[in-house]
């Protein structure tokens, strides 16, 4: 029986199948085919099982890198979405940086739907811990979101804080980076004014960095 008829039922084991595609390609290849489909439930749950695979074996889907960067340029923002989420997970296994090749496309899509963007600001702190090299330009697009097209900056900027928490410690622009968090007290966005809250509470030995002279 194929993969994809329980992947269509409301109750699956996301692990039991992940354990599967870990053995047979075949399988694999049916959660690529089933990310694809036009139905909500193989959709979703065919996501959450390449999710869970590129969180704990992401070396088992790098040789389908090809696949999930194709996404970025569908017109489709949830195939958009997977490629964000998946990719950043692949980044620690990318040998061969190919997500360098692909930075500017995939940062691009701060300009697509608020789900997108917000999904790519929280993942790019991920990412910056994986590509270390490319740690200062993921800054960078993180502090200049206002200067993007996108209609919904101010909850995008929550995701950007909680990616800039997770590699604070090791960043060039703590400076920088905490005059971003401490402008997003006034935003407009309850989530990210409290997002910012306990982001300066958790390194309010830093906090001084962001005084205006």
């Amino acid at each position: 029986m194929s993969v994809l008829s329980d992947l269509g039922r409301k109750e699956v084991s996301v692990e039991n199948v992940a354990k599967k595609a870990l053995k047979d390609e075949e399988v694999l290849s049916e959660l690529l085919q089933g990310i694809l489909s036009k139905k909500d439930t193989t959709r979703y749950n065919s996501f959450k099982v390449l999710l869970l695979l590129s969180e704990e074996h992401p070396e088992v889907l790098y040789s389908r890198w090809d696949f999930f960067a194709g996404l970025i340029d569908s017109d489709n923002s949830y195939r958009k979405l997977i490629a964000v989420r998946i990719m950043a997970n692949l980044t620690r296994t990318d040998t061969k940086d190919k997500f360098n090749k692909i930075f500017d496309k995939y940062y691009n899509l701060f300009n697509d739907s608020v789900i997108v963007a917000g999904h790519l600001a929280a993942n790019s702190g991920r990412i910056a811990k994986a590509k270390l090299e490319l740690q200062t330009k993921i800054t960078y697009k993180l502090l200049n979101i206002d200067k993007t097209d996108q209609k919904h900056k101010d909850l995008v900027k929550a995701g950007a804080i909680e990616a800039f928490d997770e590699y604070f410690e090791e960043a060039r622009n703590k400076k920088k980076i905490i005059e971003f968090v401490k402008d997003q007290l006034n935003s407009k966005s309850p989530k990210t004014r409290k997002i910012a809250k306990e982001f300066l509470k958790k390194w309010e030995n830093y906090a001084s960095l962001g005084e205006r002279k």
